[in-house]
């Protein structure tokens, strides 16, 4: 992965939560070695349910971009289920290769 880029949405981010997604992205380089760059975007919405934390990961690769989008309790919850996600996509899309 050569660049991530983090964007908050309605509040600020702290250092460690910047921390976190970027050692969870890089993570995603063991199933794709051509991953141009990642978007991470963060958002709480107001709602009353406690589940309002979004987490979006938009991954470029080439010829194709991967967007998932988690929602949950806790941004690093939502980024870790966004990233389990995009670890499937991105095996899949490996196995794919192989049979080609």
């Amino acid at each position: 992965m050569k660049t991530m880029h983090f964007r908050s949405v309605n509040y600020k981010a702290d250092k460690k939560l910047k921390d976190f997604a970027k050692k969870r992205i890089e993570k995603l380089s063991i199933f794709c070695n051509q991953i141009i760059e990642v978007f991470v975007f963060t958002k709480v919405e107001n709602n009353s349910d406690g589940i309002n934390k979004w987490a979006e990961l938009k991954i470029r690769i080439p010829g194709d971009d991967i967007v998932v989008k988690k929602i949950s309790k806790s941004f690093e919850a939502s980024i870790n289920l966004a990233a389990e996600s995009a670890k499937r996509i991105l095996k899949r899309r490996k196995e794919k290769e192989r049979i080609l």
